[in-house]
């Protein structure tokens, strides 16, 4: 008899069936006794040679963090540690520049550190269509959408980034914007900002607004420093701009620093908007308008998810969370 006959048999997972055999925590006491009443039954014995010659799982969970200077997800790294502490589990983070793929980078902890799981802070599809299949883990991609993807071990849980975006747009050209520029991630690297970009892309051409890329949108890394530089070409460019949409907080506050060095106010002359709603922008002059994301519920539900997986209730799901739009003090009508 195999692990899988004790499977078809008990109606448990082969993960459950495995945990309880080595004798390894994450297993209900019902599951357990139920899979050794069942062994002992039909003189069901593990093959130890082979378990020796497999390492074990460690009790890791892994947090892969693409981009070491974007805060959101710093404040999603707290809020995952909150909800692992006490647990069975230990937290393993791990930085990467955002230029790096995370998937290879996934593959080779999984070697190294024999995780339960894995969490991603940020992805890149077209990593994930060419290496995921190498990992055998349950994951979870939190901030980006997974759902088209064809990954049964991968989860997600995100928030609809591209409507929320066309809704801020659309609200800035109600309020007189028609002269709008915007500064976002690299499109050929990061798919939120590919998602984030369309959605401007929708409300600048659903309501005849002029929108040139290659004058209008300004490339820049998820930090204070790029964001800065990037609002400083804007700014230094024949275009005038009564609005600037930033796709984090952090383009956003260095591009209202940028401004007030090149001698324009915010709002006065120029409205700023950003996206992730961290909290220090309530703590800056004047308050910053952005698009909240729930840091809490987006590390509740991934951390949820994850441990199913972990714990043998397999779930494949794609979850999408509401955006809240707030509008503040660095937003002005154009009169």
């Amino acid at each position: 008899m195999t692990i899988k006959d004790l499977a078809n048999q008990t109606g448990y997972s082969v993960g459950t069936i495995s945990r309880v055999l080595n004798n390894q925590p994450n297993v209900s006491e019902k599951a357990r006794k139920a899979v050794l009443e069942a062994a002992n039954a039909c003189g069901f014995q593990l093959n130890t040679n082979a378990q020796q010659l497999k390492q074990q799982r460690s009790n890791n969970i892994l947090v892969l963090v693409k981009g070491s200077s974007n805060q959101l997800f710093g404040s999603l790294v707290e809020a995952i540690q909150r909800r692992v502490a006490g647990s069975p589990y230990h937290l393993v983070v791990d930085y990467m520049d955002e230029d790096h793929n995370e998937v290879l980078r996934a593959v080779q902890l999984c070697r190294e550190k024999k995780p339960q799981g894995m969490v991603f802070l940020g992805g890149n599809r077209q990593n994930f269509l060419a290496d995921f299949q190498r990992i055998d883990v349950p994951c979870v991609l939190i901030t980006s959408d997974a759902s088209a993807l064809p990954f049964k071990n991968l989860c997600s849980v995100c928030c609809d980034e591209e409507l929320a975006v066309k809704q801020t747009i659309e609200r800035l050209i109600r309020m007189g914007h028609r002269s709008i520029g915007v500064i976002g991630g690299y499109l050929d690297r990061s798919d939120t900002s590919r998602r984030r970009f369309e959605g401007c892309h929708a409300a600048f051409s659903e309501n005849g607004i002029a929108f040139d890329p290659q004058q209008d949108y300004a490339s820049a890394r998820f930090s204070y420093a790029e964001g800065y530089q990037a609002a400083k070409e804007l700014a230094a460019g024949r275009k005038r701009y009564t609005a600037l949409f930033c796709m984090a907080d952090v383009m956003a506050m260095g591009a209202i620093r940028a401004l007030a060095d090149s001698g324009l106010r915010v709002p006065e002359d120029v409205s700023v908007v950003g996206f992730d709603g961290l909290p220090i922008g309530e703590f800056i002059v004047p308050r910053l308008s952005t698009v909240s994301q729930s840091v809490e519920e987006l590390a509740r539900r991934g951390i949820e998810l994850l441990r199913s997986n972990i714990e043998g209730q397999p779930i494949c799901a794609h979850e999408i969370l509401p955006a809240q739009i707030q509008w503040k003090e660095s937003v002005k009508a154009v009169e």
